[in-house]
């Protein structure tokens, strides 16, 4: 499926849920990697504000990618942020949804008369 660029320059994201692994297999514990590099992913949470409107994402990112000055709540800045549309089949039922991942997450400033 196609993946789309987001454009973040002038959108306000804030951490939400401190970056932690992606678990692939919730039963083995098995860590997801990256398919190209074999390195581990991590999972954490935003809320992406642009234009008055806001949305919760789960967001993935490469270990390498995390760095450690991330405080929640904080603005941060997720360099090469992209979206991919994914379906597939569980238990016999049709799931959907928007995968998010980025290049990294770092930490960011607020705009200006945010507030933050």
């Amino acid at each position: 499926m196609r993946t789309m660029r987001i454009e973040t320059s002038n959108a306000t994201i804030l951490l939400t849920e401190a970056p932690a692994l992606k678990v692939r297999d919730r039963q083995t514990g098995e860590i997801a990697k990256d398919a190209a590099t074999g390195e581990a992913l991590m999972k954490l949470g935003v809320v992406y504000i642009d234009e008055g409107e806001s949305s919760l994402l789960q967001v993935t990112v490469p270990e390498s990618g995390v760095t450690d000055e991330l405080t929640l709540g904080a603005p941060v800045s997720l360099p090469g942020l992209v979206a991919r549309p994914w379906e597939s089949v569980f238990n016999g039922q049709q799931r959907h949804g928007i995968a998010f991942r980025a290049a990294a997450v770092t930490a960011g400033t607020a705009p200006a008369g945010l507030g933050v």
